[in-house]
């Protein structure tokens, strides 16, 4: 049976500081030397035994089993070389670095304990101002929270994976089979492999807008053998005072939770030192309290979990200092390392160098990703709690006000007269109950008074109100107006409406963007490092392959989610307003990719089965070509076709009476006409200039493999350019010479005849109409285009003008309510003093 980690005995190890050297010492008081022989025995199978001078026994199980320490190892854990009178004093230090830092903070954990409150998942029992008081909580904070979280969790973290990638540079083949090489194996590894990724996701979008902060440890696990991001909250990440971000904070101090086995199993694969630990001691944080609080979970016996510091610190260590390599002196300067210890025993674990072995920079290696809800005043974000916590304490308040006051106003209390006994007075009245009352004598109503508790106050009602739409629109929760409005709105009027209610929501979606596409390429550079030069993965149907050479500089890795986008709503919006844009002018559109970004924004998933695509364009022969001219269809020519063949054909066509009549089918014939005579003359300098076209194709690509070489390159192509392009003008105007020629003997038997002449000057006058047509309308357009812009600028000026009257509005009615309680008021003083006076005073 495998023995246990804690039971093995490890062999001796040399303590030796790799940057200092072993002085011979003389001293007096040295002991003599005494010759020992010691006989080590090893069996074929089973420990090794070593007999010691004394008669006693070493017994060692399997001693290469658990590797030392090795100074030569870039990531060693130097902990099992440094001795203990290192280790001490460095563990005390960081451990004196956690509490300080833990009390600068104190105000922002106290702000945060206070602000759980108010999400309003316990409710409060409350006795004052009486018993049986109304706990609720106002739900706005709550509201916004988990809006805002399943908001983004959709938009960030889509089904078929969160990267996208896009090629650096010059796309070639190669670079776009590698781009999508690596953006099938990161979702793959995101959506598949990496354990628990989506679950942490969705957690820390719903702890982002309430602490403002949180945090993914992006890092490759030795025991899993994986990458892993995990999240961190940010209450267990700590910073000195004076940091202002992650990157150059000189300590982060990260805090974790781990069992005594999986401490064994990091000690048993050698990531941390076997030592010792005893039994796990306790610490009691108040954040982590309130959160299980809130949770309704409570320990009820201790645990065998340890608390851990891993400190991302820079450290000057004796023996493994930074040295100049001229002088081979220290340098003073402190390096990056990583340590962990124990916080119950101030244990040292482990400590490990935190710079790539060939950087001479020696620069920190970041694990640590910071995700922002708002930019705060220092190192920690703003989260929902410090920016409407306030609105929301004060709706909660109202509204607990006005819940009492309808309790009290719907179960009055009051006096009665002493001597009244009322059967069962102990139990409530019943509806349709009447009850028996001893009266000693009058009045039955005279012998109660109720107090005088009013109904809920209606100018309560609408601060609760006021307070409760400020928070929303606060945090972009409020009901969008877009939909409210009118249908027939300029498209300026409804995008303005649009941005207006989702500046602060686009704001933080473009923060977390950032953060998110850090995150990815620090997995990209773990990836790079962990796989193999070639790594075979097994998906749905097929078998796939990713190379560690792909996750270089020539692919960036990006989110998929759009920074500009944050919500299916917004897209909704501006592929409507894309798609009313393009119907107002369709000959300037693609009305298909318009139609077809709505469908995508509506989340359709075949779209080709709704809306077909268009059918590529195919050379066509004279007569489909002179068909689709009368059906005013479009149609071209291509490389490659008997140019004359169709030249002359379109000729024929064209003497037809019906067709010089029709000014569109001829224009369209003419087109045709000399795009066949462009082609024409192209292939043919094509045929002429064969090792010019050489030349330029192998001068582009010399000037996108050196770009310095562009100016020496370009006047060179550009001469070339210049003399095919004069060739190909001298052809065009000779084939245009013969084409006319052709054109005139075709139609000269119409030339002598003045009915024609006459047909063809009407025809050329109609065409001139429709030409003079054309520009009005075209003049219309513009004016109509000024006048939608005006109208635009018109109701935005209306829309603020709207939002300043209701606020005015608001605060008028407030204000006339508070002057009829001052009036009502006054009016009752006054009619008690006139009381008072007609009876006189008191005999």
């Amino acid at each position: 049976m495998a023995e246990k980690p804690e039971d093995r005995k490890f062999t001796p190890m040399d303590k030796a500081l790799p940057n200092v050297q072993n002085l011979d010492m003389d001293r007096d008081d040295a002991a003599p030397e005494v010759d020992v022989t010691i006989d080590e025995q090893v069996t074929e199978e089973g420990p090794a035994v070593t007999e010691l001078a004394d008669g006693g026994a070493e017994v060692n199980f399997d001693p290469n089993d658990i590797p030392a320490g090795d100074p030569n190892d870039h990531y060693a854990n130097l902990a099992d070389i440094l001795p203990d009178n290192i280790l001490g004093p460095l563990a005390s230090d960081l451990y004196e670095k956690h509490m300080d830092y833990k009390m600068s903070r104190k105000d922002w954990e106290h702000t945060y304990i206070e602000g759980l409150d108010l999400l309003g998942f316990k409710y409060q029992q409350r006795t004052q101002p009486f018993q049986g008081a109304s706990g609720a909580t106002h739900p706005v904070l709550a509201e916004a929270v988990t809006q805002f979280q399943a908001q983004a969790y959709k938009e960030l973290l889509p089904a078929d994976g969160p990267v996208r990638t896009q090629v650096m540079g010059v796309p070639t083949p190669q670079k776009d089979q590698q781009s999508k090489r690596v953006k099938n194996y990161m979702n793959y590894v995101l959506m598949n492999e990496m354990e628990g990724y989506d679950e942490d996701f969705d957690k820390m979008l719903f702890y982002l807008p309430l602490a403002g902060s949180t945090f993914k440890k992006v890092f490759y696990d030795t025991v899993k053998a994986k990458a892993v991001s995990q999240f961190v909250q940010a209450d267990d990440l700590l910073v000195p005072y004076s940091a202002t971000n992650i990157e150059d904070a000189e300590c982060v101090i990260h805090v974790l939770k781990m069992s005594g086995n999986e401490i064994k199993k990091q000690q048993y694969a050698g990531f941390y030192r076997d030592v010792e630990l005893g039994s796990p001691q306790m610490f009691e944080d108040p954040l982590k309290s309130k959160e299980r609080e809130l949770d309704g979970q409570k320990k009820t016996k201790p645990e065998d979990i340890y608390t851990l510091f891993e400190c991302h610190t820079n450290l000057d260590l004796e023996g493994f200092e930074d040295v100049n390599p001229q002088t081979q002196e220290p340098t003073g300067i402190k390096l990056p390392y990583i340590v962990t210890i124990d916080a119950g025993s101030r244990t040292v674990l482990s400590i490990r160098r935190n710079y790539a072995p060939d950087d001479p920079t020696k620069t920190k290696t970041q694990y640590f990703v910071h995700f922002k809800f708002l930019p705060g005043l220092g190192f920690y974000g703003f989260g929902l709690i410090h920016m409407i916590g306030g609105l929301s304490r004060t709706a909660t308040v109202a509204l607990r006000q006005l819940l009492d006051a309808g309790t009290l106003s719907n179960l009055p209390a009051g006096f009665k007269m002493r001597g009244i006994r009322i059967r069962d007075d102990a139990s409530p009245l019943q509806p349709g109950e009447w009850r028996d009352v001893d009266a000693p004598g009058g009045s039955l109503k005279d012998s109660f008074m109720n107090l005088p508790y009013k109904e809920p106050s209606p100018v309560l009602f609408q601060l609760l109100a006021t307070v409760v739409q400020a928070g929303q629109r606060f945090a972009s929760i409020a009901d969008s107006q877009v939909g409210d409005g009118n249908q027939n709105a300029a498209v300026g009027t409804t995008v303005a409406l649009l941005e207006r209610g989702s500046r602060v929501m686009s704001a933080i979606h473009k923060r977390l963007y950032a953060s998110l596409k850090e995150e990815f390429q620090l997995l990209a550079k773990i990836f790079a490092t962990s796989l193999p030069p070639e790594y075979p993965y097994d998906v749905v149907g097929a078998q796939r392959t990713i190379k560690a050479a792909d996750f270089d500089a020539r692919i960036d890795i990006l989110p998929v989610a759009d920074p500009n986008i944050f919500s299916q709503t917004q897209r909704i919006s501006m592929a409507q307003t894309e798609l009313q844009l393009a119907m107002s002018n369709p000959q300037m559109h693609n009305l298909y990719e318009a139609y077809r970004t709505m469908y995508n924004a509506l989340g359709v998933k075949d779209i080709d089965r709704v809306l077909p695509p268009p059918k590529p364009p195919m050379p066509k022969d004279p007569a489909l070509e002179h068909i689709d001219a009368l059906a005013m269809k479009p149609f071209q020519a291509y490389i490659g076709q008997d140019h004359r063949a169709h030249v002359s054909a379109h000729l024929h066509f064209m003497a037809l009476n019906m067709v010089r009549n029709n000014p569109t089918v001829m224009a369209a014939m003419e087109k045709n006409i000399l795009e066949h005579i462009s082609l024409m003359s192209q292939e043919q300098v094509q045929m002429e200039f064969k090792e010019e076209f050489a030349q330029i194709q192998q001068i582009q690509q010399m000037m996108q493999q050196n770009p310095q070489a562009q100016q020496q390159l370009e006047p060179v192509m550009v001469e070339l350019t210049q003399k095919i392009e004069a060739r190909k003008a001298v052809l065009i105007a000779e084939y245009m010479e013969e084409f006319m020629k052709e054109e005139k003997t075709i139609t000269s038997q119409f030339d002598h005849d003045p009915l024609l002449k006459l047909k063809a000057r009407e025809v050329d006058l109609k065409a001139m109409d429709a030409v003079r047509k054309q520009d009005e309308m075209e003049q219309r357009k513009a004016v109509e285009q000024a006048k939608i812009l005006s109208r635009e600028g018109i109701e935005d000026d209306k829309l603020e003008q709207n939002e300043e009257l209701a606020i005015l509005r608001a605060d008028t009615s407030l204000t006339k309510q508070h002057m009829t309680d001052v009036t009502k008021m006054d009016i009752a003083n006054m009619k008690r003093k006139d009381v008072k006076t007609l009876k006189g005073p008191k005999s």
